[in-house]
Order: C-alpha cells, then sequence, then structure tokens
C-alpha cells in the first residue's frame, strides 16, 4: 500500500481521506482545522502538523482545497509541496479551480521534475463517505495509471479526460449542466403543484420518461420521491449553493474565455447568486427551487 499525504481533509477531503486509510493506505494529513484533523485521525490517518510533514515521505500527494490560489500556494510556496515532496511523487489535485491554474500548476510540476494529476470530483459528502465519487482526471497516461489504487479507494468511475486542466474542463461543463438542470426540474415541479398534481405522480411519470436525469431521479429538489436527497432533510447540505455558485462562475469564466454562448449557463449563475445573497448559500444546491417558487 503507498504513502499518502493529504492537503485538506475538510467536508470533502475528510471522507476521502477516511476510504484511502480503510484501504490500508498509510495516509498522513493535514489541514488548518484543528477539527478536520481530529476526525481524520479518528479515522485512520496520521496527523501531520505541516504541509512539509505531511508530504515529506510520501509516494503521493493528494489536495482537496477551496480555490486556485490555495493550490498555487500549498503546492509553490516556499514551505509547499514542491519543496519538500520526495523525488518521484505523483501529485493529485482533487480541487475544483480554473483550468488555467491549474495547467499553470501542473507545467510548475513538470518543470520540478514531478508528475501531476488533476481530478476534481462529482458526488457530493455522499459519494465522498461512499467511496463512489467520479473522479475526472486531466494529465498524462503514465501518472493516471499510477493514481488508479488511489482513486480505486475513493471512487467509483474514474475517467481520464485527457492532458492537464481536461479534468477542470470537464467539471466546468458537468456542472454546469447539472445547475441548468436542477433549475429546469425544480421549475417543473412548481408549475405541477400551481396546476394541483401529486407531486409523487410528476415524479413517476418525468422520472421514467424523457425528462428523466440524475437532478430528478437521485436528486429530487422535493420532500418524498427520491428518499435520499437533501430535500428530506431540509436541504441540508450535500453539495451547497455558494460551491454550485463557484463553479458556474468558474465555467462562465472558460466559456468567455473561449468565445462559446452559454446563456443559460449565465442566467444559472445569475440565479444561484441571487440564492446565496438571500443567506441560502450554506444550503444545498436543490433548495433553489424554495426561491423559484417564491418561498424565500
Amino acid at each position: 500500500m503507498a504513502r499518502i499525504g493529504f492537503i485538506g481533509v475538510g467536508n470533502m477531503g475528510g471522507p476521502m481521506a477516511a476510504n484511502l486509510a480503510k484501504a490500508q493506505h498509510q495516509v498522513r494529513a493535514f489541514d488548518l482545522s484543528p477539527d478536520a484533523l481530529k476526525a481524520a485521525e479518528a479515522a485512520g490517518a496520521t496527523v501531520a502538523p505541516t504541509v512539509a510533514d505531511a508530504v515529506k515521505d510520501a509516494e503521493i500527494v493528494i489536495s482537496m482545497l477551496p480555490a486556485g490560489g490555495h493550490v498555487r500556494g500549498v503546492y509553490m510556496g516556499e514551505d509547499g509541496i514542491f519543496a519538500n515532496a520526495v523525488k518521484g511523487a505523483l501529485f493529485i489535485d482533487c480541487s475544483t479551480i480554473d483550468v488555467a491554474t491549474s495547467r499553470a500548476v501542473s507545467e510548475a510540476a513538470k518543470a520540478a521534475g514531478f508528475a501531476m494529476l488533476d481530478a476534481p470530483v462529482s458526488g457530493g459528502t455522499g459519494g465522498a463517505a461512499a467511496g463512489t465519487l467520479t473522479f475526472m482526471v486531466g494529465g498524462d497516461a503514465d501518472a493516471f495509471e499510477r493514481g488508479k489504487a488511489a482513486f480505486n479507494a475513493m471512487g467509483k468511475t474514474i475517467v481520464h479526460c485527457g492532458q492537464a486542466g481536461a479534468g477542470q474542463a470537464v467539471k466546468a461543463c458537468n456542472n454546469m449542466m447539472l445547475a441548468i438542470t436542477m433549475i429546469g426540474v425544480a421549475e417543473g415541479f412548481n408549475l405541477a403543484d400551481a396546476l394541483g398534481i401529486d407531486r409523487q405522480i410528476v415524479y413517476n411519470v418525468c422520472s421514467t420518461a424523457t425528462a428523466q436525469s440524475w437532478a430528478l431521479n437521485t436528486y429530487c429538489p422535493v420532500p418524498g420521491p427520491a428518499p435520499n436527497s437533501p430535500a428530506n432533510r431540509d436541504y441540508k447540505a450535500g453539495f451547497t449553493a455558494d460551491m454550485m455558485l463557484k463553479d458556474l462562475r468558474l465555467a462562465q469564466d472558460a466559456a468567455q474565455q473561449n468565445g462559446v454562448s452559454t446563456p443559460l449557463g449565465s442566467e444559472a449563475q445569475a440565479l444561484f447568486a441571487l440564492y446565496s445573497n438571500m443567506g441560502e448559500g450554506g444550503k444545498d444546491f436543490s433548495g433553489i427551487i424554495e426561491m423559484l417558487r417564491g418561498k424565500k
């Protein structure tokens, strides 16, 4: 089993690190949150006091961080990963960040003699805990093969999307589609409510007809039809509205930089920004149905 340094063991990284430890990998974890480190230790990881200590003898270094600036700092900083990792270590960044930053850090890793993969995930905290995440991976094929054992301990679907930055690009496309779809599903249920149609009937028909989607079938934004959806827990987040807004902004930045028209993606960003500004950003993104029906 591999020696793995894990940087960022919060809501997503924590369960991922726990699954690596469960698979008998030796995990050394670092996070700025004492509570996150305490939970990681309880799940089988060893706590590292600094980034340098977490990566000093690691064969694989995995990071799950909030934004591109954090990734640059953790990897390229004076006391960061590049400066302290052993020769030949493989870096896997699972953060969701902009493509340009991902490619820049990957190029810097290559120049320093390291292999690096960008590997953002889909599946939320539930998928992280269950070990069923989807990984969208960018980077060299050889590095992808080296990382497979780690990916398999944390996820169910692992897809090599192309060279550096390709994983981030696919993630931006995926989440833009998801946000647009969720808004459509929410509007459909709101219309059905106004027309006096039972929600279960709407679900039974639409989830097996041409409207079927993950947003409807698995993550239905109204309580009842999909028992595991956040709608049944007052929209306690599996994936927050603020995180969806962040991803939509990344998608729109990429669209603008490449001259691509995404009017529905732009509108989805505006709606999630409004929802977040109403103080609901910590709720699950499917909770936007409440705003759309005028409840908030």
